[in-house]
């Protein structure tokens, strides 16, 4: 019997989806929990598997169909269907669609009539390099010479193209415009001398890694500073809704990851109450989870206070954009070796440049200062963050 394969429910904070790839059509055998169809929202994608084993009898949508909940995506029918059944039916598919085509001839350049004498040098340049663009002959006789295939590929490079924004990037752009427009964005910065950090790191690598499985990287000791700094600052980790401000006692932080389909802040939940081992871990799980297109809905929705790390890609120094409707975030830089001044003496020192974007409708200059002043006198000496002072 056939039964009706639909988009599953979408939270209400998502309207709808687009299809992003159709992984299997008509006539297809698959077992039970193979991905049929991955759909796009303006947050994540979500996978639909198959229900159970069985045959695929009809392909009701295709890449870029908007879709909402229910929407009915396949008919199928179910049927006992092993791996190897699957794997064969593929094969066999494979096989047929490599037979029906034809087998492959010597390249002949479509770019000059067949008549048209092309030195050796050009075939092979054409050989090569494959062009569409015409080629001007400048040789005698009409001869095209090497020369010309080369002028002919310069402009051939020169290539426009057009692709649908995807609904991830469409949002980021959405959100972005709206954090500029509807908040008092101002920004503030200071400097880190990361030696304290990076000797601790380097004292307790081995040890560290050899009991939790894990490497400590800097993303900890910003995430226990900012929690330590939004307890102290509770107008930080606040959020205006209208004409009321909702304050926190707990610390939601997002991270923002960078990934191919564009920039995500999976939330680390109650960063206050997790060890510096911990909070390793769930930032290497959410940023696996974000460059594998595995987030959940619940990763990414809440958030009290974000942080944003530009220095993994060689960045100096940044303003942060809100990431509404929190009222804060941070941005990390590269570290540097800088000469500044110690005791009177001029040392090479580790040092980060750190910005703070804030909405002044909610914290106040002064407040940020401070709270920057906070997280750069915890990173300096960072047995504070252990001692909880």
């Amino acid at each position: 019997m056939a039964i009706d394969i639909t988009v599953p429910v979408l939270p209400e904070s998502v309207s709808s989806a687009v299809v992003a790839t159709v992984n299997h059509q008509q006539g297809d055998l698959v077992t039970e929990a193979t991905v049929l169809v991955e759909l796009e929202t303006d947050k994540i994608m979500i996978e639909v598997p198959a229900p159970t084993s069985g045959l695929i009898l009809e392909v009701m949508t295709k890449p870029g169909d908007e879709v909402n909940s229910g929407d009915v995506l396949f008919s199928f029918e179910e049927k006992k269907v092993t791996e190897a059944q699957q794997e064969q039916h593929h094969s066999d598919k494979k096989t047929t669609k490599e037979t029906s085509t034809s087998s492959p001839v010597e390249a002949i350049p479509t770019s000059a009539p067949e008549t048209t004498k092309i030195g050796p040098s050009a075939r092979k340049a054409i050989q090569e390099h494959p062009i569409q663009q015409a080629i001007t002959p400048t040789g005698p006789n009409g001869r095209i010479l090497k020369g010309d295939v080369l002028k002919a590929q310069v402009i051939s490079s020169r290539q426009e193209k057009r692709v649908a924004m995807t609904r991830i990037r469409a949002k980021i752009a959405e959100r972005l415009i709206d954090a500029q427009q509807s908040t008092a964005c101002l920004t503030t910065f200071n400097e880190v001398d990361m030696k304290a950090v990076m000797d601790l790191r380097a004292k307790y690598k081995k040890t560290f890694e050899e009991k939790h499985q894990i490497k400590l990287g800097f993303m900890p000791f910003f995430i226990k500073a900012s929690s330590a700094a939004l307890q102290k600052f509770p107008d930080v980790n606040a959020s205006i809704d209208e004409q009321e401000i909702i304050y926190r006692d707990y610390q939601d932080i997002s991270i923002a990851v960078s990934t191919d389909r564009g920039l995500v802040v999976p939330v680390i939940r109650d960063a206050q109450a997790k060890g510096m081992a911990d909070l390793e871990k769930a930032v290497k799980e959410l940023a696996v989870k974000a460059r594998d297109g595995k987030l959940t809905l619940e990763d990414m929705q809440g958030g009290t206070f974000s942080i944003t790390n530009a220095g993994k890609f060689g960045s100096m120094l940044s303003t942060p954009i809100l990431n509404a409707p929190q009222s804060a975030i941070l941005g990390m830089h590269n570290i540097v070796k800088r000469p500044v001044v110690i005791n009177d003496q001029v040392e090479i020192r580790p040092i980060m440049y750190i910005a703070l974007t804030y909405d002044h409708r909610m914290v106040d200059g002064s407040t940020s200062v401070q709270f920057l002043m906070y997280i750069k006198e915890l990173l300096e000496d960072p047995t504070r963050l252990l001692l909880d002072i």
